[in-house]
């Protein structure tokens, strides 16, 4: 009886991802297949088309720009915001709280609003330069441009780094750090030998929550890239609200799941426990 309960608590939710997420998937993998007028359904026909388009250099350039970018966002928000995950972690619990709430705030303001902020940061005659021609200094040029992308996407998305760092380190016994101390480990030896392995799910987990929104974003690109760096995500915008063609915007949307569910398996293959003997051995 409680298992039926349980399961009929769970309905609302099927029936919304049913209506919200397989529907909308299953629209776009047929309109991926086929071509003709997405209004009459009579016209349309079973084409591979779209995904020979993507094929062309121009669009393969661009897929790869995109995993390229994500992929150099990401590995600076790794390099920043592990150190930057173990200072809070090392921190005192009076003021931890402190410094993950001045590290959260900004992720509170809204995502377009931020994005805006560095563009009145990076502009020709934005804050930065009106301050450099102030010091007299010359006047940097990196928006529009692949650096302002770069600093917009390692801004919004190094939070998404940081914690699950810094989750996994606060939750590392402070007793194994100091065994490793007592049976003659430095600083470093115990870092390469025991912090770091155990922060690997912590990491990965980062990898995962960064790159994924990296590779498909479309704001970022658009507003401080100023057309000059288009991305994937800005391709199946621009299929879908400007040049009205659904079906190849359609395959680039699968293509790129496709992508991304491959970049989560072999992010899930490497996030794999260690085994006892392994722990045993840290």
């Amino acid at each position: 009886m409680q298992q039926r309960g349980r399961g009929r608590i769970a309905y609302p939710y099927i029936i919304w991802m049913a209506i919200f997420i397989v529907v909308p998937l299953i629209l776009i993998l047929f309109y991926s297949f086929t071509e003709g007028d997405i209004h009459n359904l009579k016209d349309l026909k079973f084409s591979v088309s779209s995904y020979k388009k993507v094929l062309e250099p121009i669009y393969l350039k661009v897929i790869g720009n995109s995993f390229v970018l994500a992929g150099i966002s990401t590995l600076i928000c790794l390099i920043i915001g592990y150190p930057v995950a173990m200072i809070i972690a090392n921190t005192d619990v009076k003021h931890r709280n402190l410094l993950l709430m001045l590290f959260l705030v900004p992720i509170w303001m809204n995502f377009l609003l931020r994005t805006y902020a560095w563009m009145s940061l990076l502009s020709p005659n934005g804050l930065i330069n009106r301050l450099l021609l102030w010091l007299g200094l010359p006047k940097i040029e990196i928006m529009p441009g692949k650096t302002a992308v770069l600093l917009g996407m390692v801004y919004n998305f190094l939070p998404f780094m940081v914690l699950p760092i810094y989750t996994v380190l606060s939750k590392i016994d402070k007793h194994v750090i100091e065994a490793a101390n007592d049976l003659g480990g430095n600083s470093v030896i115990t870092f390469i030998r025991v912090i770091l392995p155990l922060s690997v799910p912590g990491i990965v987990s980062g990898i995962t929550m960064v790159f994924l929104p990296a590779v498909s974003t479309f704001v970022i690109s658009g507003l401080l890239g100023g057309g000059k760096t288009p991305l994937i995500g800005d391709l199946i915008e621009q299929q879908f609200l400007s040049s009205r063609d659904w079906h190849f915007g359609s395959s680039l949307s699968i293509i790129l799941m496709i992508m991304i569910l491959i970049s989560m398996a072999v992010m899930s293959r490497i996030d794999k426990s260690p085994p006892e003997e392994e722990r045993r051995k840290i």
